[in-house]
C-alpha cells in the first residue's frame, strides 16, 4: 500500500512493488505514487517527465548539504528550455557589467540597440520620466524574471552577443548548454548576428558602446539532429513531419538546476564556476526571482492579468485565484512553450522551517502537433506541478532533520531596486 502524506513524512518503499530504473530515486517514486495525477503522468512515457528533487540539511553552523534525487532524469532527452534560458541571461549581463568596468555602467544605466542586420529592431535613447520603463539591464532582467518577458531576454542576448554568452556558460561548467535563439522569428544566421548597444547618460551622453557582433561558427546541437512530433504547423498550415529543434536553445534541467543553486548558494559551486557577481548582484537576482508582479514595486506589473501566481507553476499551479502564503516563499525560474512546461524552484518553508530544491520539465502534446497552439497545459501540465510542489513541501515540512534551518536570509522582507 503507497505511504500516506497524511500526519507525518511517508517512508519510502524503496521500490519494492515496482521496478525502478537505477537512476531513479525511490524516496521520488514513493511521493509519486500518493497521488492519481502524479502517478498518471510519470508512468506515461508521452508526458517526457524529468524530476530533479534536492533535499537540503543544516549542520550546527547552518551549512548546506545537499542530496538529489532523480526521476527519468536524461540528459540525452531534449526538451525546449523556453524561458528557462532567461536565467542564465540575467547573470551574464550582469557579470558583463562588472567585467566592463566603465564608469556610470550599472543595471540602472540607460542602454539604446541599434540594428545592422535582418530581423534586428531597435531601442532608440530615451529617458522617460517613470524609471520602471527605462530600457536598462536591471529593468530587462526584472521584466524577464518577473513576468518571462520575450522582448527583454532579447535586448540581454544582444547585448552578451551568441558566442561569448555561451562560451562563458562552458567555462561555468555548462559546456552542453546552447543559448542560440531571439523569442523572434529569426533564422539561424541572423540570430547569429546581435545589435550595436550603447549607454548613456539621462541627458544622452555616450558612456560606452560596442559594435554588432557575429558569431562565424554557428553550434551544432549536442544530441545531433532534434525531432519532435508527428507533424508541426506553419506559416498557417499543417505540415506533416516533425518540429526540427535541432538549433533551437538546449539547456538541461541538472543544468539550470545548478544555475538557481549558484545564486541562491554562491558557496555551494566551486569557486572556478561562481559567475563575476557582486553582492548586490545576489541580492537583485533573488528578489526577482522570488517577488510576484504586485510584490515587486515594479510599476508597469499593477495590473489583474498579472496575478500572484503568474510565474509560480510548481505548488500554486498558475492559477488567477491563488493567493501566496506568507509562510513560503518560492524562488524560480520557469518555462512554457511548444507543449514542454519546466519550474526550477527553491522553497523556503518558515512554518515548518523546512527548505528544498524542485525541478520539474514535462511534455503535453495530446495531439503531436507542434506549435499549432494546442496543449494541456491547464488541463494536465499545470495541475501536475502544483500536486508535485505540494506533494513535497508537505513531505518536507515532516521530514526529520539534526538541524532545523536559519532561514533568515531567504525570508527577510526586502525592497531591492
Amino acid at each position: 500500500m503507497a505511504p500516506t502524506l497524511f500526519g507525518r513524512a511517508p517512508i519510502p518503499d524503496r521500490g519494492r512493488e515496482r521496478r525502478l530504473a537505477p537512476e531513479d530515486s525511490p524516496i521520488l517514486d514513493s511521493l509519486i505514487h500518493t497521488n492519481a495525477l502524479l502517478t498518471k503522468v510519470a508512468t506515461n512515457p508521452q508526458y517526457e517527465l524529468q524530476l530533479i528533487y534536492t533535499q537540503i540539511d543544516r549542520d550546527a553552523q547552518n551549512r548546506p548539504i545537499f542530496t538529489p534525487h532523480t526521476y527519468h532524469l536524461n540528459p540525452r532527452q531534449y526538451f525546449n528550455p523556453a524561458s528557462l534560458v532567461k536565467l542564465p541571461v540575467a547573470i551574464l549581463a550582469l557579470e558583463k557589467l562588472n567585467n566592463l568596468n566603465q564608469p556610470g555602467v550599472t543595471r540602472r544605466t540607460i542602454m539604446a540597440t541599434g540594428t545592422a542586420y535582418r530581423c534586428q529592431t531597435p531601442v532608440p535613447f530615451a529617458a522617460p520620466a517613470d524609471s520602471d520603463r527605462t530600457a536598462t539591464v536591471g529593468n530587462y532582467i526584472k521584466r524577464m524574471l518577473l513576468v518571462s518577458d520575450n522582448i527583454a531576454y532579447n535586448r540581454l542576448y544582444e547585448f552578451l552577443g551568441q558566442r561569448p554568452l555561451n562560451t562563458r556558460l562552458a567555462q561555468l561548467g555548462h559546456p552542453n548548454a546552447r543559448i542560440t535563439r531571439r523569442f523572434a522569428p529569426c533564422d539561424t544566421t541572423a540570430n547569429r548576428h546581435t545589435n550595436p548597444i550603447s549607454f548613456h547618460t539621462p541627458q544622452g551622453t555616450i558612456l560606452y558602446k560596442e559594435p554588432a557582433k557575429f558569431n562565424s561558427v554557428p553550434y551544432a546541437s549536442p544530441l545531433g539532429r532534434v525531432l519532435q512530433g508527428r507533424a508541426h504547423q506553419a506559416d498557417g498550415q499543417i505540415i506533416p513531419e516533425p518540429y526540427n529543434f535541432t538549433t533551437a536553445n538546449h539547456l538541461p534541467l541538472a543544468n539550470i538546476t545548478t544555475l538557481l543553486q549558484g545564486i541562491l548558494f554562491p558557496t555551494s559551486i566551486p569557486a572556478t564556476q561562481r559567475p563575476n557577481l557582486t553582492s548586490s548582484d545576489y541580492s537583485f537576482l533573488r528578489y526577482y526571482l522570488h517577488a510576484t508582479p504586485h510584490q515587486s514595486g515594479f510599476s508597469s506589473y499593477t495590473a489583474a492579468q498579472y496575478f500572484d501566481a503568474y510565474k509560480k507553476y510548481l505548488y500554486y499551479g498558475r492559477r488567477p485565484e491563488t493567493r501566496h502564503q506568507s509562510s513560503l516563499r518560492i524562488y524560480n525560474i520557469v518555462g512554457m512553450s511548444h507543449g514542454y512546461l519546466a519550474d526550477v524552484a527553491y522553497f523556503a518553508d518558515s512554518l515548518h522551517q523546512s527548505e528544498f530544491m524542485l525541478s520539474a520539465v514535462l511534455y503535453v502534446n495530446k495531439n503531436g502537433i507542434v506549435n499549432d497552439g494546442t496543449y494541456e497545459y491547464q488541463s494536465i501540465g499545470q495541475p501536475f506541478l502544483a500536486q508535485l510542489g505540494r506533494q513535497i513541501q508537505h513531505y518536507e515540512a515532516h521530514r526529520p532533520r539534526h538541524y532545523r534551518p536559519n532561514l533568515t536570509e531567504f525570508l527577510a522582507a526586502e525592497h531591492i531596486r
